[in-house]
């Protein structure tokens, strides 16, 4: 995988953005490889298509490509707030690569996978619309809030200029399968307790540990008057899936 950006394709642009588009998706095409089947590369969609930018041919997978300039932190800035809501809901939503790239060195510098069943409503943040006296007034944009996505699900590609290992991020991607609920409602609380068992210390942890989130988890769920067995019963999940092994007694240990 080589990590120069060829900038020979921005010359016939004179827009900065329009620039950066066209030197990132032709840095994909000519080196990203599907990270569900392992295809050597992805094809590029026709222009403008709203819905996806890359597809695998072999599994028919589909990707939206998000680069930037400014590193991949806590947030991310995306598009119009009900086309993204509108994709992320749509069954035939599209999985997601993030991308910081350099400038002054015209080359890929971070590159995040992340897929499509990760991407729930509480993820992504509605931002204020457009002043009235903005050239888009009233348009209203969103944020991708990265720290709410499992680490499971932000699989690292390219980490600061080093390439990662194909088989080991294939190996990620497929154990994040695993992850996929149909249930929009599921899969929020699986992804909101996975959560919380990540942020618990070591290995090892109690039923007593996951307790502690509770009054989190109510308040982002606060339709649910059952919170604890929803937290147990995430947790069998979790089990059930190779995330979580449990041990006896109330205790159990980290996997995946």
């Amino acid at each position: 995988m080589n990590l120069q950006l060829d900038v020979s394709p921005a010359d016939a642009y004179t827009s900065a953005s329009q620039k950066a588009r066209v030197m990132t998706e032709t840095w994909m095409a000519d080196n990203m490889f599907c990270p569900h089947c392992g295809r050597e590369r992805l094809e590029h969609f026709p222009n403008n298509r709203e819905v996806a930018d890359f597809h695998c041919p072999d599994c028919d997978a589909e990707y939206e490509l998000k680069g930037r300039k400014e590193a991949l932190g806590r947030k991310v800035g995306d598009g119009a707030y009900a086309s993204m809501m509108g994709r992320i809901l749509s069954p035939s939503a599209p999985d997601f690569f993030l991308m910081r790239y350099s400038v002054a060195q015209a080359c890929v510098t971070d590159l995040i996978f992340i897929p499509r069943h990760f991407f729930i409503p509480a993820v992504i943040e509605k931002r204020r619309p457009l002043s009235p006296t903005a050239r888009r007034a009233g348009w209203v944009g969103c944020n991708i809030l990265l720290d709410r996505i499992p680490e499971q699900g932000r699989i690292a590609i390219v980490s600061g200029g080093v390439v990662h290992e194909k088989e080991e991020v294939m190996r990620r991607v497929g154990s994040a399968g695993a992850l996929d609920m149909p249930d929009m409602n599921a899969r929020g609380w699986l992804l909101d307790v996975l959560r919380c068992v990540n942020r618990i210390p070591g290995e090892t942890f109690s039923l007593a540990d996951v307790y502690a989130f509770e009054a989190e988890l109510a308040r982002k769920h606060p339709n649910n008057r059952n919170v604890r067995p929803k937290m147990r019963q995430m947790l069998q999940v979790l089990r059930d899936r190779g995330f979580l092994a449990f041990t006896g007694r109330g205790t159990y240990r980290k996997t995946g």
